[in-house]
């Protein structure tokens, strides 16, 4: 009843052509490619290219088609298609790829269709003079010969072949080069040209030629290279070209690597309040598609951007469409304060426009209800609910029970679960979640119970939110001994973390069992997954400084001081006068010091690919620990990192008030004591291997670095990540193969991978063991044997071939997962 009663190109044209002169037919290499050329553009005109179907090619072909368009007065438009074709690729340009962002997981909606405001970007003028039009016939040999040569090489023998080019080759002669490089559609041969270039004597800086380049690289989803060069415009004091805002922003959009949402924000922000542009609508409806892409629980952080996306909208007079609303109100439904005023605004433009509020937008209001207890406005919008064609989706029964536990009705919560589960086939984890936490808080123990029992007979997961809810309640009525039961019945069921832990520690101490919470304190301290906090240090204190053990609770006082943990005002009393009859000073952190332990993790993070930036002086250095939230072994990492390093992170690497849960990059305070590892692992804002790096190889070290940038494939061996030159890499194997690690060498683009293969990951598994995690040793053993029926994870990493061509490589980073 309270359902609802309850209210790539082959041809040698040149770019840049003079109209009244006639073409040569014997012109360098042209001869050797025309019939190739032939074929191709005969089966280009053989197919029937519609705007969709080039936009289809366009998105799944790794190496698309482009229409390359040099303007200028002596230029001429060079297509890879008849005109026809062309002018047919013309519409399905990068805003088209941008409005198939594929949506994820936590909102979804319709962008709709932009074809009809889809235009060319201007494009600086990019003037090449013809192969031709040189005077001497050894340059124009020379630079064919070096058109054909260069990107058949790899980058290393490239970059030779060009220094051996040095006393003749000009910025003129480079940048034909690069150009026809972008022509025929190897564009890294042509980004490698034109960072060669930058580091000779004559080099001056080409706006149009940058530009160019850039886009290609961007849409190629190349974004670091196309970043890179962006950078060298701005630092060049211009401003990038529009499409070059436009097509990092949507590179980064395509990029599934953490971090990349907000470098595209921070494009689209400059783009505007820079480069003084007027973004394409689609460019706004992608960026904001992306930010509500994420779950609620991140995308909340994401509103300020979106209200930006929202007020450009405005500003530009462009077509605001009503997933741009629903996504709003969705974000804002997430803040911890909600902002009424703000929700009623968007209802009421949304209204204006004659956009009808579906279920998105009612669910975002009944979850804002639940926020602020609002009964009254819950039961108006649960009725619109009950109204809609569409079923009921199961937030909206949480929410509601939600906001009847924040008006003292917790019987009321219960009776619309039962309700759920009557009207809907199956009952989610996040409704039994939130009927236990609301009973728990209520201290219905029986209902509690009875509902603990049906969710562990439901086999739904996972457990630990309603372990937690569960101990909680039996702490506040001072139940111990059932306490204690749910703890154990816990450990059986979840991977224990740390609050659990301190739940059960605060009621050893509250009872009095201090030796038992000693036993249990300890045991947290020694599991680096799960670890010791101010809270569970300051229970532990209490407990010493209770139990007049003053010697210990001094053993703790220095580890909070250590760690620069803050004691409790109370306890800070009592550990005055008992320090003070000691004769002993009381400690203050005035300056901090790596453990020889830290040190050793630090070595190991570091070879893992951790990242530290410096000041302009290089007198204050910062480390960024970043972790990849997809990962088990970094969700474990991370804890364990956190706390191994607590005493130097800065103020926003903690954790808020009352949330036990560490975020995926932090950072420590910026400081001098790190000057060492920046010159050694950061010099000049680069990674580097040391020299003396022989030295610091401990199985400590080791252990850290395959935790941290390693990784264990199925058949069991064992793969160590490292960024570095070939000498480093030496180094590197050198040092292991006198510690018996025999292994093997595979380079990936950029990044080197170290195989410990077959009875050899073994070795490196018992070197290493000791000081790999409780919890992930289970993940990370290696295992001598193949697996039967095993797909290797990382099958494009072959030990047993060359490496792989940088060319194939191009686009593989450190952010790269296997």
């Amino acid at each position: 009843m309270l359902l609802r009663n309850g209210a790539h190109e082959l041809s040698w044209t040149p770019l840049s052509i003079n109209p009244n002169q006639t073409l040569s037919s014997t012109s360098p290499m042209r001869t050797a490619v025309s019939s190739s050329f032939k074929a191709f553009r005969s089966l280009s005109l053989s197919l029937s290219f519609s705007p969709s179907h080039l936009r289809t090619f366009l998105l799944f072909d790794p190496l698309p088609p482009r229409i390359l368009s040099f303007s200028g007065a002596k230029s001429r438009r060079l297509s890879l298609f008849p005109p026809a074709i062309a002018a047919a690729a013309s519409t399905a340009s990068i805003e088209d790829v941008a409005e198939d962002w594929e949506e994820r997981e936590a909102f979804d909606f319709d962008a709709g269709s932009v074809a009809n405001e889809v235009k060319r970007f201007p494009s600086p003028a990019l003037e090449v003079r013809e192969l031709e039009e040189l005077p001497e016939q050894w340059r124009r040999s020379k630079l064919a010969w070096l058109c054909k040569e260069l990107p058949s090489h790899k980058p290393a023998t490239l970059i030779r072949i060009l220094n051996a080019q040095r006393k003749w080759v000009s910025q003129e002669d480079s940048t034909y080069v690069a150009v026809h490089c972008m022509r025929i559609r190897e564009n890294e041969a042509g980004f490698r040209v034109y960072k060669w270039m930058m580091q000779q004597h004559w080099f001056r800086f080409d706006f149009a030629l940058a530009t160019k380049l850039a886009d290609y690289m961007g849409k190629e989803r190349k974004f670091s290279k196309c970043r890179e060069i962006f950078d060298d415009i701005i630092n060049q004091g211009r401003v990038p070209n529009e499409s070059t805002f436009h097509i990092l922003t949507v590179a980064y959009l395509s990029a599934p690597i953490q971090g990349c949402l907000e470098e595209a924000c921070g494009i689209y922000n400059r783009m505007i309040q820079l480069g003084g542009y007027q973004p394409r609508l689609s460019l706004h409806n992608s960026l904001f598609k992306a930010l509500v892409s994420k779950p609620g629980g991140s995308s909340k952080y994401y509103l300020k951007q979106a209200e930006f996306i929202f007020h450009n909208l405005v500003t530009l007079g462009l077509e605001i469409h009503k997933h741009i609303y629903v996504g709003l109100i969705w974000l804002h439904s997430y803040q911890d304060n909600i902002d009424r005023e703000r929700i009623t605004a968007l209802r009421g433009e949304m209204q204006q426009a004659g956009i009808e509020e579906g279920v998105d937008v009612l669910v975002s209001l009944l979850r804002a209800c639940s926020k602020e207890g609002d009964v009254e406005e819950a039961d108006r919008t649960w009725l619109k609910l009950l109204q809609c064609d569409s079923s009921l989706p199961s937030q909206a029964f949480v929410y509601r029970m939600e906001v009847y536990a924040k008006a003292g009705e917790p019987l009321k919560s219960l009776e619309l679960f039962r309700g759920m589960q009557e009207h809907m086939d199956s009952t989610s984890v996040a409704a039994y979640h939130k009927i236990i936490e609301v009973l728990s808080k209520a201290q219905e123990m029986d209902l509690t119970e009875n509902l603990m029992r049906e969710f562990l007979n439901s086999g739904l997961k996972p457990l630990m939110p309603s372990f937690i809810d569960l101990m909680n309640m039996y702490f506040n009525l001072s139940l111990p001994d059932k306490l204690e039961s749910a703890f154990l019945q816990c450990l059986e069921k979840c991977r224990p973390n740390r609050t659990i832990y301190n739940i059960y520690l605060d009621s050893l101490v509250k009872t009095g069992n201090v030796d038992k919470a000693e036993e249990i304190f300890n045991k947290m301290d020694s599991n680096g997954a799960i670890g010791v906090n101010t809270r569970s240090c300051n229970t532990i204190l209490g407990g010493y400084l209770a139990s007049r053990e003053y010697v210990k609770a001094e053993k703790i006082y220095d580890l909070m001081c250590q760690k620069k943990y803050d004691i409790e005002s109370s306890l800070m009393e009592k550990l005055d006068y008992i320090l003070s009859l000691n004769r002993k000073v009381v400690k203050k952190p005035v300056s901090l010091k790596l453990s020889k332990e830290q040190r050793e993790i630090l070595v190991g993070l570091l070879l893992g690919g951790l990242r530290m930036d410096s000041d302009e002086e290089r007198r204050n250095h910062v480390i960024h620990f970043e972790f990849d939230e997809n990962s088990g072994v970094h969700c474990v990492l991370k804890r364990h990192i956190h706390d191994q390093y607590h005493e130097w992170l800065n103020s926003f690497s903690m954790p808020s008030d009352g949330i036990d849960d560490v975020p995926c990059r932090f950072s420590t305070i910026a400081h001098s004591y790190f000057g060492f590892y920046a010159d050694q692992f950061w010099p000049k804002g680069r990674p580097l291997i040391p020299k003396l790096i022989h030295r610091w190889l401990s199985p400590r070290v080791l252990a850290y670095w395959y935790m941290y940038g390693g990784n264990r494939m199925p058949s069991g061996d064992i793969l160590l990540k490292l960024k570095g030159s070939r000498e480093d890499i030496e180094r590197i194997v050198k040092t292991l193969k006198a510690k018996s690690l025999d292994c093997r060498v595979k380079r990936k683009g950029r990044v080197f991978w170290i195989g410990f293969l077959g009875s050899n990951s073994m070795w490196f598994w018992k070197l290493t063991e000791p000081y790999i995690l409780d919890d992930l040793k289970d993940l990370l053993k290696a295992n001598g044997q193949t697996m039967e029926n095993g797909m290797a994870e990382n099958q494009n990493i072959n030990f047993d071939s060359e490496s792989d061509s940088d060319e194939k490589a191009s686009d593989y980073n450190d952010h790269d997962s296997l």
